[in-house]
Parts: structure tokens; C-alpha cells; sequence
């Protein structure tokens, strides 16, 4: 059997290739007339591949280096050059879905920049109704062709403040508010300047899905033409080649047929400037996928989290397919995490890094891994915030179970991966992290969390959690019994929430009405998922 991975061009940080840029963005800049609509070329191979730019060429570069993107006059050129019609801005809700409101070309001007965008935030779960009048404020620099747009659309994410009699206040709630103020604590800390993070994406690939929760019925189906469940399918369509459970891993094509839609997917987010790292198959034999991009600054990242959701999910609908990141939408099978790699810096500098440390981990790594661990049960109430988290955090299916850590090692919430051994690239992963999450949120707790840890100096081996250089579902029942487990289910992760934040409230990072207001919304969805009957109880009670 043939395994695969793919590679893409841009996870290639080499000088000759940025040489090739800088020379291809010259070339560009002579044919303005062209902007977003020139067909880009392999840099590696000199071969025209098929992607299209849906923003500036020199633009999207610019904002690939971390430079200032566009002011409002660079904004009208394009909107000229692209025909642009209709203006729209997306925004995030508690929970972590994208919002919007668009607007005429004609309404379109730079007082949106100052005066905003009004609504009610209520609706938004953030602020009680008497307080609810709220302004976006969209960010220039995240502007950008739609893609999916019928009518030529530009979008924009931004920020949210709230209405004062005198100048408007960031609103304190607002998602992408907590995560710029957990990086300015960080700072004001004097600990590290930059958190540098890369999520890796799963998700399943389904032809369909159908639910339904009424008193009448309750049930969901969903399928997928690889699964293996379609080996007897009675279909011409139907040619042998399905998946076996839990035997995704890196399959190769006939079994890949999400691989073309895969290719697409990171193509279009490459041409929205996010580096992707790979993508392949994975262990879920029912079409589970993944995506994993390059490490970014965290505040962009929980940007780009929303970005790569948008296209997967739409990129899906639009080739007839639809595409979820539930935790654990099939029973006995792998389930779709977040994992989440991290890194600190400091003037450019590697804090993660001793080649004397146990797997190559400076001190500073380990206290921040030992504020995660510490704060573990509470974080899951950000990192794992639905019931469905928690079915994906069981035994047998390479989520990890217990609080610990160790390099290579699946089983531990904390892995270090072997691979990553150079000053640039030492860092570990957080395994539990799940993309139900609201990113700006689980990002910014993460930091937090290992910013405490570093503060205290909490030491992780000193407290029990490893290295565990071993499986450790190989366990005796006895043995485990000596190893702290995450928590079961999101009442648990609450519970800790409750008697645990003071790390999160630092510095005004998470102000505590946030913290309120979030538990209270659990609780309420907790409620009422316990109210509602679970097909699985007809089966096991229905006779007695």
C-alpha cells in the first residue's frame, strides 16, 4: 500500500526561494492592470500551476511579511480593478462562528474606519440587552476577495467596540480583544515578545449529512462513499476502493478521493496568505482529513483558524460535499483534534531551546508546560468547550487521556516531536485542543496558562507528569489509577473553570464577566443536551 503526504511550496522557507519571490514580484509590479487576476507560477519548478491571486500580488506578499497590507486608498484601487459591488464584514460570536454584515460599494468609505459598523450584541451572546449597542470597526489589512461570493464581494474582519458618550472602548468580551491583550501581557511580563502557534486542522469529508432533534425523532446519518461500511454497496458506482476503519493514515489514491478537494482547499489558503505546511489523509477511514500549517503569531493565527474553517466548509459545499470538525461525528472512529504546536520568542530568539534539556527543552519550556499541565482541567473548558469533546478524549483512538507529557508520545496531552531538533523549530504540541474551540480564546488561555506556569517556575517532572517515554494505554488498570486523567465530560472542565482562573484574569486578559457569562452558557447547553433522549438508550432500555 502506497502512503502519501503533500507538500506545499510555501512551507519552504529557504533564502533562494524568497529571492524568487522578490524577482516574480517585480516582474508583477510592471502590469498593475493585472493584479488579482494574474495566474501564479510554481516557484520551486518555473511551471504554471492553477492558482489564481484574489488579491494584489505585491499585496498579499507585503502581508506575508508582515508588513502594513492596505490603507483605504489601496482598498479603493482594488475594489476598482476587481469590479467590486457589495463590502462585507465578518465577525465572531462567543461561541467561535463567524458573523457578517455587508454593505454597497457606494456606502463605502473611510469613516467606517473610525465611526464603525453599529449592532447588537446581544444577539452576538456577549452583553446583556441593556448594554448591547456595539460598533465593528473592520481591519484593512485582513481585506480580501471573497471567493465565494456570486457578486464581487471584498471581506474584512476587524474589531468590536463598545458605544461610550465619549471616544468608543474595546469591547473587553470581544475574541479577538482577549487574545491581542494576552500577547500585551506577555510582553508587559517581560518573559517573551512573540507566542508563535500551527494548528493542525481535522476534519471529516462527508457526501451527506442529515439530523434531527424533535420531540417525534431524534437521530443523525451521515455518509461517505470511501467508508467501509459501502463495501457491499449494490451501486456502479461502487469499485472496491473504501477505507477500513480506522485505516485512513496517509492512503493514497484510489482510497484518497478527497485528495484533489484537499489540494484546492490549501491552494486557496495559501492564496489568502497563510503558509500550509501539508495535507494528507487521515486515520478516520470515513474520510477524515487534515491540514496543517506553518507556526504564525497567535493573534494572526486564531485569525487564520477562522480563514481555513471558511474555506474547508465552503470548498466542500461548493464540490457537493460537506465538511465537519465536530470532535467525534462517527462512533468507533478516530475522532478531529486541534493540535495545537507552540513556541516563544524573545528578539527573535528561541526561548524552547537547550541542547542539554531533556528532548532538547530549555528550562522555560518546561515551566510553560507545566502551567499548562497545571491548569489542564479548567483550560479544557476553552480548548474542549462541547459535550461532543469529550467522546473524542477516550482510550484506543490516539487522543490523549492523561495529564502528562513526553517526546513522541500520542497517549500524553503534551507531545514533543522528535523530528523538531534545530534552535528554529524545537517546540511541543497540546493534544486535546479541539476546533469547537473559539479560537481567539482557547489560543490566548493556552498562553496564559503557560506564562503562569513559567512565573511559578512549576516544574513538570517535579509534579508527577512525566517525561512518560511510554504508551500509556499499555497501562495496567492499577497503574493508571496513578495518573491524573483529564476531565470526562464538559461539566468537569466547568467545575474547574470555576475554582480555577485567577491565571486567566491576569492583567485584565479575561475579565470576569467573560468567564461568568461563558460557564452560565455551558451550563445551559449541558441542561439541555441531558434533557434530550439518546437513541443509544432505546437501544439498551427500551424493554425493560
Amino acid at each position: 500500500m502506497h502512503f502519501h503526504v503533500i507538500l506545499c511550496a510555501a512551507g519552504f522557507r529557504d533564502i533562494k526561494r524568497i529571492s524568487k519571490i522578490s524577482k516574480y514580484n517585480k516582474i508583477i509590479e510592471n502590469f498593475p492592470k493585472k493584479y488579482g487576476t494574474i495566474t501564479s507560477s510554481c516557484i520551486e519548478t518555473g511551471k504554471t500551476d492553477r492558482r489564481t491571486v484574489h488579491m494584489p500580488a505585491i499585496l498579499w506578499e507585503r502581508k506575508r511579511k508582515g508588513q502594513l497590507f492596505m490603507n483605504i486608498e489601496e482598498i479603493k484601487q482594488l475594489c476598482e480593478e476587481k469590479q467590486i459591488r457589495m463590502i462585507d464584514f465578518k465577525m465572531t460570536d462567543i461561541d467561535g462562528r463567524w458573523r457578517h454584515i455587508t454593505i454597497p460599494l457606494e456606502r463605502f468609505g473611510a469613516s467606517v474606519f473610525t465611526q464603525g459598523i453599529g449592532f447588537d450584541g446581544s444577539n452576538y451572546g456577549y452583553a446583556p440587552v441593556e448594554k448591547s449597542d456595539m460598533v465593528f470597526l473592520p481591519d484593512p489589512d485582513t481585506a480580501y476577495v471573497d471567493p465565494f461570493a456570486e457578486v464581487p464581494t471584498l471581506t474584512m474582519c476587524g474589531n468590536v467596540c463598545t458605544i461610550g458618550a465619549g471616544e468608543n472602548a474595546p469591547f473587553d468580551q470581544y475574541p479577538k480583544n482577549v487574545s491581542l491583550r494576552a500577547v500585551e501581557h506577555m510582553k508587559q511580563s517581560g518573559i517573551a515578545d512573540r507566542m508563535i502557534i500551527g494548528p493542525e486542522f481535522e476534519f471529516y469529508l462527508f457526501d451527506s449529512a442529515r439530523f434531527e432533534v424533535s420531540p417525534r425523532q431524534c437521530g443523525y446519518r451521515i455518509d461517505a462513499k470511501q467508508a467501509d461500511w459501502n463495501c457491499s454497496l449494490d451501486s456502479d458506482g461502487n469499485n472496491g476502493y473504501e477505507v477500513h476503519q480506522k485505516g485512513g493514515y496517509h492512503v493514497a489514491a484510489p482510497q484518497d478521493v478527497g485528495y484533489d478537494l484537499r489540494s484546492k482547499m490549501c491552494m486557496m489558503i495559501e492564496d489568502w496568505g497563510i503558509s500550509v505546511k501539508y495535507h494528507h489523509h487521515e486515520v478516520g477511514g470515513p474520510g477524515q482529513m487534515e491540514i496543517e500549517v506553518e507556526l504564525d503569531d497567535m493573534p494572526d493565527m486564531a485569525d487564520n483558524t477562522m480563514i481555513i474553517k471558511y474555506i474547508i466548509k465552503n470548498m466542500a459545499a461548493k464540490e457537493g460535499k460537506t465538511a465537519t470538525f465536530l470532535p467525534k461525528p462517527i462512533y468507533q472512529e478516530a475522532g478531529n483534534g486541534l493540535h495545537v504546536h507552540m513556541m516563544l520568542l524573545k528578539d527573535g530568539k528561541s526561548l524552547f531551546y537547550d541542547e542539554n534539556g531533556y528532548s532538547g527543552l530549555s528550562r522555560t519550556a518546561h515551566y510553560f508546560i507545566g502551567g499548562l499541565l497545571k491548569h489542564i482541567a479548567s483550560l479544557c473548558a476553552f480548548t474542549n468547550p462541547s459535550t461532543n469533546s469529550f467522546k473524542r478524549l477516550v482510550p484506543g483512538y490516539e487522543a490523549p487521556v492523561t495529564v502528562g507529557y513526553a517526546t513522541s508520545n500520542r497517549s500524553a496531552v503534551i507531545r514533543i516531536p522528535a523530528y523538531a531538533k534545530t534552535p528554529e523549530t524545537k517546540r511541543f504540541e497540546l493534544r486535546n485542543p479541539d476546533a469547537t474551540a473559539n479560537p481567539y480564546y482557547a489560543y490566548a488561555a493556552i498562553l496564559m496558562a503557560g506564562l503562569d506556569g513559567i512565573e511559578q517556575k512549576i516544574d513538570p517532572a517535579e509534579h508527577g507528569w512525566g517525561p512518560y517515554d511510554f504508551n500509556l494505554y499499555t497501562l495496567s488498570e492499577e497503574e493508571q489509577k496513578k495518573i491524573k486523567g483529564l476531565p470526562k465530560s464538559l461539566g468537569e472542565a466547568l467545575d474547574a473553570l470555576e475554582s480555577d482562573h485567577d491565571y486567566l484574569t491576569k492583567g485584565g486578559v479575561f475579565p470576569q464577566r467573560l468567564i461568568d457569562v461563558w460557564i452560565l452558557r455551558k451550563r445551559e447547553e449541558l441542561k439541555m443536551l441531558e434533557q434530550i433522549p439518546n437513541p443509544a438508550e432505546f437501544k439498551m432500555y427500551f424493554d425493560l
